[in-house]
C-alpha cells in the first residue's frame, strides 16, 4: 500500500471492500426511466446495461453503449429496480433505484437499501454549494447511517446553472461538511466523521483535488459521542477582518451540545492550524430569559449573522412536544468579535417556526431584508419535515411567511423529508441545494435524494407580498 497525498479520491475505495470493477457515480430516477454515469474504462470500450425489477427474475439487457452514461426507459413508475453495467469480464456492483416524480433538478440519488456506501452511510445529507470564481457549481453531500462510519464525501459539478450534474470526486474522511470560497479558491471544512477531527483543506484547481487536510481540533468518536466536535455545512461568515465559523462541542454527560466559533484572519493561511481561534463553548442554561419550560436538547447549527454592526450566531434549539411551548423558539447569541477566545453571550430567543431543523439566515443588501429557508411546523405533535418554506425578516427577529416552496403534508410524515437547505442569492433569483426525502425514503430524516432548484425574483416576490403577518406561537 502506498501513501496517498491528498484528500480527494476518484473514487474512494477501502481495503478489502468491493466499489465494481467499473464504478457508478451519479444516479437519476425520475417517473419512468433511471438515468446514471458511470467512470471510463479504456477508450471506445462498450458496455452493456442489464436490469430487472428489484428481486423478480432474470437480469434482461436493457441496452448498450460506448458513452458513459445511460438511460433506462419505459420504466412503470414507482416501483424498484435494480440493474448494473458491464464489459467483458468487469462489471458495476448492482445499484437500485426508484422510479417516481422528484423536485427540482436531482445532483445525485441513493436508494435506501443500496449497499454502494455502506462503508460510510446509505443516507445522502449535509448538502453544501458554492459558486466558484471560475462560473461553475459545486455541491458536495456526505453518506450518513446511524453508527455506521460516517466518513465519505461526495463532490458534484455543474457547468450550466444546476439544469445537469456530474461527478468531480471524493473526500475521505470528511463528513459534516461546508465548502467556502476565499480569495479565489475553495476550502472544505468539515469533520472526519460525526463528531471526529475537524478538518480544514483546499482545492485550487476548481474542486477537482484537494490538498491533504489539516487538523483544527482533534475530537472524540464514539458511539456514545463522549466528547467531540459537532458542525454542519453552515456559511461561514466574514467579519471585522475575519473569517468565523460556528460548531459546537459535545460532551454526552450533560446531554447538550455546547456552542462555539472559530475564526481566522482574513490574511491568513486558513490550512495552518495556529491561525484558527476559538471562542469557550458555552453550556446551556435553562434560566436564560423567554426559553422554553422543561428539558431541552439545547443549541446546535447556529447563523452566524450580522444585525445592527454587530455579529451574532442564531442558533436552532432542541424543544419539542414535551415543553412549553413546543416548538417555534430560536436561540440569539452575540460573537464578541473584539476577543475570538470570549465565549458567546445569550441574547435572546426569537420566535421562528423552524427550530427543529437547520437553518441558514442570509441578509440581501438590495432589498434590505433577511431571508431563511424554515423546514416549517404546523403541527408541533408530530414530528416532521414535509413543509418548506421560504421566510423573510426585516430584522432577524421578526419572521414572516414568504412562500411555501415544497408542501407535501398531504402525505405520512415519514414519507417525504426537506431539510438543511444551502443557499445563495444569484441576480433576481434564489439557488438551494436540499436534502430531500421522497419516493419511498427509509424515512423523512434519511434522503434518499440531493436536489437543486431556484426561487425566481424573490424581491419582487417579497415587494409584491406587502405586509404579512409575523410568526407567533
Amino acid at each position: 500500500m502506498k501513501k496517498h497525498n491528498g484528500w480527494s479520491y476518484a473514487p474512494y475505495k477501502p481495503v478489502f471492500v468491493d466499489i465494481g470493477d467499473i464504478y457508478i457515480t451519479r444516479l437519476v430516477p425520475s417517473s419512468a426511466s433511471i438515468y446514471f454515469e458511470w467512470l471510463p474504462m479504456a477508450e471506445n470500450t462498450e458496455y452493456e446495461i442489464f436490469c430487472r425489477v428489484l428481486g423478480e427474475g432474470e437480469f434482461k439487457k436493457a441496452g448498450s453503449t460506448k458513452e458513459t452514461s445511460f438511460t433506462i426507459e419505459n420504466l412503470e413508475a414507482e416501483l424498484d429496480f435494480e440493474f448494473y453495467v458491464a464489459s467483458q469480464s468487469k462489471k458495476s456492483l448492482v445499484r437500485l433505484a426508484r422510479t417516481g416524480d422528484a423536485v427540482g433538478e436531482i445532483v445525485n440519488y441513493l436508494h435506501p437499501d443500496d449497499k454502494a456506501y455502506s462503508f460510510s452511510g446509505q443516507y445522502l445529507c449535509s448538502p453544501s454549494m458554492v459558486r466558484h470564481p471560475e462560473g461553475h457549481l459545486l455541491s458536495s453531500m456526505d453518506l450518513f447511517d446511524y453508527d455506521a462510519r460516517q466518513c465519505l464525501t461526495l463532490i458534484f459539478r455543474s457547468d450550466d446553472d444546476g439544469k445537469s450534474w456530474h461527478y468531480v470526486c471524493e473526500l475521505y474522511p470528511c463528513f459534516w461538511g461546508k465548502m467556502f470560497i476565499h480569495k479565489g479558491e475553495v476550502y472544505m471544512l468539515a469533520c472526519s466523521t460525526e463528531y471526529g477531527d475537524l478538518l480544514i483543506g483546499k482545492s485550487s484547481d476548481g474542486g477537482s483535488t484537494w490538498t491533504e487536510p489539516t487538523v483544527l481540533l482533534r475530537g472524540c468518536p464514539s458511539p456514545k459521542y463522549t466528547s467531540g466536535v459537532h458542525k454542519n455545512p453552515l456559511p461561514v461568515a466574514k467579519f471585522g477582518g475575519r473569517l468565523w465559523a460556528t460548531l459546537e462541542w459535545a460532551f454526552a454527560p450533560s446531554g447538550v451540545h455546547a456552542p462555539m466559533v472559530m475564526s481566522a484572519p482574513v490574511d491568513a493561511d486558513l490550512t495552518n492550524a495556529d491561525s484558527w481561534s476559538y471562542s469557550e463553548p458555552i453550556d446551556y442554561d435553562p434560566t436564560w430569559e423567554g426559553v422554553a419550560k422543561g428539558k431541552t436538547d439545547g443549541n446546535i447549527e447556529g447563523s452566524l449573522t450580522v444585525i445592527d454592526g454587530k455579529l451574532f450566531n442564531i442558533m436552532r434549539y432542541g424543544i419539542g412536544p414535551a415543553n412549553t411551548p413546543q416548538y417555534g423558539l430560536i436561540m440569539a447569541f452575540e460573537v464578541d468579535t473584539e476577543n475570538p477566545e470570549a465565549p458567546l453571550k445569550f441574547i435572546r430567543v426569537i420566535k421562528f417556526p423552524g427550530n427543529r431543523s437547520k437553518f441558514t439566515i442570509k441578509y440581501d443588501e438590495i432589498s434590505k431584508k433577511y431571508f431563511s429557508f424554515a423546514t416549517r411546523i404546523t403541527q408541533p405533535e408530530i414530528s416532521a419535515r414535509n413543509l418548506l418554506t421560504l421566510m423573510v425578516s426585516d430584522n432577524a427577529t421578526d419572521w414572516c411567511v414568504l412562500k411555501d416552496i415544497y408542501d407535501y403534508r398531504h402525505l405520512d410524515a415519514q414519507a417525504a423529508g426537506f431539510q438543511y437547505v444551502d443557499f445563495e442569492f444569484e441576480g433576481e433569483d434564489i439557488i438551494f441545494i436540499c436534502r430531500t426525502a421522497l419516493n419511498n425514503p427509509h424515512g423523512f430524516h434519511d434522503s434518499n435524494y440531493q436536489t437543486f432548484d431556484r426561487v425566481k425574483n424573490f424581491r419582487k416576490l417579497a415587494e409584491d407580498a406587502g405586509e404579512l403577518e409575523i410568526f407567533d406561537i
